[in-house]
């Protein structure tokens, strides 16, 4: 016979299962994809652009909506680029 602990450990099993799954079709549903490494200041924008356009545009976007130098946004959409694989 289980444990009392087992038994928690089992449901909290259980229950991260129907979460995850739960999340899943909310991804699905909302037609977003799960990033782990976004930061807070990552402008969706740029994101955007990054993964259907061009570098170039990304950079111009980044400039338009941050501000900042041509070398700092280019940095910045890069390291974004890396960070988030696209």
């Amino acid at each position: 016979m289980p444990s009392l602990e087992q038994e928690e450990i089992a449901l909290l099993r259980q229950r991260v299962v129907r979460l995850e799954a739960q999340v899943e079709f909310l991804y699905r549903h909302l037609n977003v994809t799960f990033e782990a490494d976004r930061r807070a200041g990552d402008d969706p924008q740029v994101i955007e652009a990054l993964k259907s356009r061009t570098l170039i545009e990304a950079i111009q976007i980044y400039r338009k909506n941050k501000g900042g130098s041509l070398a700092e946004a280019k940095d910045a959409v890069e390291d974004m680029q890396r960070r988030l694989g696209l």
